[in-house]
């Protein structure tokens, strides 16, 4: 009787609850509850709340979160230092482990604001988060993007598929101002030569997208954030 009283009480010491959406929890007890999940494919904590996501259909999010890996896939290979990530977990602070669609973020070597753990998560804030909110726009431009802010991710796009409608902030002064594209052009603050056709985005129309981001790529500003990405990681070596 004793050895199973004492058996039975490991199991339920060694007992990892599952997460559930709407779970209040720190970041550590957040992580141990997710990696004794190993089936489940996203789950974020926001401000200290568990959000687990719903299967992904095809059009409201796959094919638009491809297309903006397409943009910025192109952007990364023109560019030294860059990174690229799709549902990366981000450590951000012990209310925040989201996992974005997408980052872009500098290599810590050539000056970025974030690095790589030993465990191979994303520690800080990434220079630039996108989202795509086919139906969690709620989340994306109150709870995500306070966290994103207050943790200094320097410009953050969410794309709110079915209103066809995209916002592009850039952290100016503590808060998010919104880019606002010039001849329907937006161009980013952080990654120069980041060039992106607003409307050909929208509707699909890929070709000019890319078009556009040469462009982009070809200006005097892009050139120049070469250099300097080099010139910072000749410094670091």
């Amino acid at each position: 009787m004793k050895m199973r009283a004492i058996s039975q009480t490991n199991k339920k010491n060694n007992f990892i609850p599952p997460l559930e959406n709407g779970d209040s929890l720190t970041r550590p007890e957040f992580e141990r509850r997710y990696n004794a999940m190993p089936h489940l494919k996203k789950a974020e904590l926001i401000e200290g709340i568990v959000y687990m996501a719903s299967p992904l259909r095809f059009e409201p999010h796959a094919e638009p979160h491809a297309n903006l890996m397409i943009w910025l896939g192109t952007y990364k290979i023109a560019t030294p230092g860059l990174r690229l990530g799709d549902n990366p977990t981000v450590r951000l602070d012990l209310d925040n482990e989201p996992q974005p669609d997408i980052v872009l973020l500098i290599d810590r070597q050539y000056g970025g604001q974030s690095h790589l753990s030993e465990d191979g998560y994303i520690e800080g804030a990434p220079e630039l988060v996108a989202e795509i909110s086919a139906s969690t726009a709620t989340i994306d431009l109150r709870d995500k993007k306070r966290a994103y802010r207050r943790n200094g991710v320097k410009e953050y796009i969410v794309w709110q598929v079915g209103d066809r409608q995209l916002d592009w902030f850039k952290l100016e002064g503590g808060d998010y101002l919104s880019l606002m594209p010039e001849n329907g052009i937006i161009r980013s603050q952080i990654f120069p030569g980041l060039w992106l056709d607003l409307a050909a985005l929208l509707a699909g129309e890929m070709p000019q997208v890319l078009t556009t981001l040469q462009a982009g790529l070809a200006s005097a500003e892009h050139q120049a954030f070469r250099t300097q990405l080099t010139t910072v990681q000749n410094r670091e070596s």
